[in-house]
């Protein structure tokens, strides 16, 4: 009797053994060449890399060793460190399936890929644990998108608007994918709705003109075309925020308060701009920013102070004698004024917006054949400036031109019809040349 229980054990055992399958070998981890890194972010790393190991050393429960495996994916990720951030992510997944943060921060990762398929399985694996995230449900029609699947995308912007029916990414997506499908009636309206929730949104402007144009309707293609830019607005997307606060670095502030900017923040924008000066103190990039915080707040002496140092420290940033210029116009300092866009135009020769304000300014210093030389360097870069043929045209009328000056402007009307200062410019001309 003990020898056939004994025998059972056995054979029970060994079934379970055989039924049972190995588990999965975690992915080998290792952290890259940080070298390239601010200090205080291969500090950050390094940090968190040095408490997973005493993790995995002292045996500590699942969950923790999953934290330390995905907050290392996250500053990696945070860092653009894609490649490097999957097997500390796979293996917080593997050790907490439950948590949707790893498999969303992974369709992160391998969208930075390109890797469509991959971006794909992650998502809608994340969208299992939390059905109704917008974001990621935007995330997803992008990416079924780029596979060439618009029936599929479309079914998940079109779930993204019912939960939130102003989200502006989400009716974005509906749009292309309406224009995938050959529905521009449907595209048209789509679009026209995303800007309407979210004017800003200038990158919608492209694919709305190419839809008005596939419509037959060409005045509206064009108009929409004149406004197309590159400002997109994303979904609403706590993870990807509390990713992008994770790395404590001049870059990182930088970009925190360009989001600041573009929402009119100012004084957040402000803040964080004064973090990145404070761990980077000779960025000239953060300096300059913070001044245009400044100077968006109304405080123009502080930012003056920024673009003066700036410059004191990076002589060559074009971005600062230009800004520091614009101040000193708006005070009437034409001279110094004037100084300040020649040294940005040395340092940045195409810089159009800089030429143009010494162009500007020269005209109402009464400097005006010196003026026409700017101008006409400004219309050999980019013959599509108005602001130029208009600048050019008044220095014609300051030199008492004015035929030449009815020339100009008679051209700039008809390449630019709705710009309505050309046309009350002409006219004003035309009156002066009719009077007695």
């Amino acid at each position: 009797m003990a020898a056939s229980l004994a025998l059972l054990l056995a054979v029970a055992c060994t079934s379970q053994t055989r039924t049972t399958p190995p588990a999965p070998a975690a992915p080998p981890v290792s952290l890259p060449d940080l070298s390239g890194s601010e200090a205080t972010v291969q500090r950050q790393i390094n940090d968190r890399y040095q408490s997973l190991q005493a993790l995995i050393g002292n045996h500590g429960q699942p969950s923790e060793v999953a934290q330390a495996y995905g907050d290392i994916g996250s500053l990696l990720l945070a860092a653009d460190y894609f490649e490097v951030a999957e097997p500390f992510y796979l293996n917080a997944q593997a050790l907490a399936p439950d948590d949707v943060r790893w498999p969303y921060y992974l369709g992160h990762v391998y969208m930075s890929r390109t890797d469509a398929a991959k971006a794909a399985t992650s998502f809608e694996r994340a969208l299992r644990l939390r059905s109704d995230d917008v974001a990621t449900l935007v995330w997803l029609g992008n990416v079924y998108l780029d596979q060439g699947e618009p029936d599929v995308a479309e079914q998940r912007f079109a779930r993204a608007v019912t939960l939130q029916p102003r989200a502006v990414s989400a009716l974005f997506g509906l749009g292309r994918a309406a224009m995938a499908k050959r529905d521009y009636a449907a595209a048209v309206n789509r679009f026209e709705q995303a800007l309407a929730a979210d004017p800003r949104a200038s990158i919608v402007h492209y694919p709305l003109a190419l839809a008005y144009r596939q419509l037959g309707d060409t005045l509206k293609a064009e108009a929409h075309l004149r406004q197309q830019g590159t400002v997109e607005v994303g979904p609403p997307d706590p993870l990807m925020v509390e990713l992008r606060n994770l790395l404590n670095s001049a870059v990182a502030e930088e970009n925190r308060g360009i989001r600041a900017l573009d929402a009119r923040d100012f004084a957040s924008a402000a803040d964080h701009f004064r973090k990145g000066v404070e761990l980077a103190p000779d960025n000239p990039s953060v300096r300059h920013k913070l001044g245009t915080a400044l100077s968006l707040m109304g405080d123009t002496r502080g930012a003056i102070e920024q673009f003066e140092e700036t410059i004191r420290r990076a002589p060559n940033f074009a971005q600062s004698h230009y800004s520091l210029g614009l101040l000193l116009v708006a005070s009437g300092d034409y001279p110094r004024a004037l100084e300040q866009f020649r040294d940005a135009v040395r340092y940045e020769p195409n810089y159009v917006e800089a030429r143009l304000q010494m162009a500007d300014t020269l005209r109402r210093m009464g400097q005006h054949d010196k003026a026409l030389v700017q101008y006409d360097t400004i219309l050999a870069i980019d013959p599509r400036v108005a602001e130029a043929r208009f600048g050019y045209a008044m220095t014609l009328v300051g030199l008492r031109r004015y035929r030449e000056a009815h020339d100009v402007l008679s051209e700039a009307v008809r390449l630019y019809p709705d710009e309505p200062r050309l046309k009350e410019a002409l006219l004003r001309l035309e009156s002066l040349a009719a009077a007695p």
